[in-house]
């Protein structure tokens, strides 16, 4: 069970803002995490922009799962995880990290903030600690809420896209990803869907 990214964000009308991010990307190769973590980066702001105010939902992309919880103020979070992390914890660790985000840093500041000028220290310490999800158990309060809270599965990251849209053209068109993680990402779709079409013609 892994999480690779924990992401504070402000839903804006048209896009979203990243205020604070942390990552743990060390079970990729060297030469793959800058990318790796301009495509999460990306991603989370992309499922915050797509979501509803006060929602909750998880997205599966590849053999990731996407939780994101927006709240009426338009602060939303993202964590993503594994497929075998418990989607449950997620949501508790953002509820936590919203929270505790909302009473540190003033609400004026996060249409126009940035990681670099927002003061909230807490991420990278969050991320570590629910590696293990255990952690989670202490607030079973949370928990106990969350279980009668209604959660969006959403199978692939298209079925967020308006009508028409393709993720590729976004993925171009990104001011979040550098050229070379836009090449990382074209070389990876085109091998997953070489793998596609081999498991399909064995089956």
């Amino acid at each position: 069970m892994k999480l690779y990214s924990l992401s504070v964000l402000h839903k804006g009308s048209t896009k979203a803002n990243l205020l604070k991010a942390a990552y743990d990307l060390s079970s990729f190769s060297f030469f793959q995490r800058s990318s790796v973590q301009e495509f999460m980066t990306f991603t989370s702001a992309l499922i915050v922009e797509r979501s509803a105010l006060g929602s909750r939902a998880s997205v599966k992309e590849q053999e990731y799962l996407c939780h994101v919880y927006v709240r009426n103020d338009n602060l939303g979070g993202v964590v993503i995880a594994d497929s075998e992390y418990p989607s449950r914890v997620c949501f508790t660790l953002l509820d936590k990290v919203l929270d505790e985000f909302s009473r540190q840093v003033n609400s004026i500041d996060w249409p126009s903030g940035s990681p670099a000028t927002v003061q909230y220290t807490a991420l990278d310490s969050h991320l570590a600690k629910y590696q293990n999800p255990r952690e989670a158990d202490a607030m079973t309060k949370v928990q106990a809420e969350l279980d009668e809270t209604k959660i969006i599965l959403h199978s692939t990251m298209e079925s967020l896209l308006e009508r028409g849209e393709k993720l590729d053209d976004l993925v171009q068109k990104s001011e979040h990803l550098g050229n070379q993680s836009k090449a990382f990402y074209k070389t990876a779709e085109t091998t997953r869907q070489k793998q596609h079409i081999m498991k399909s013609q064995i089956a």
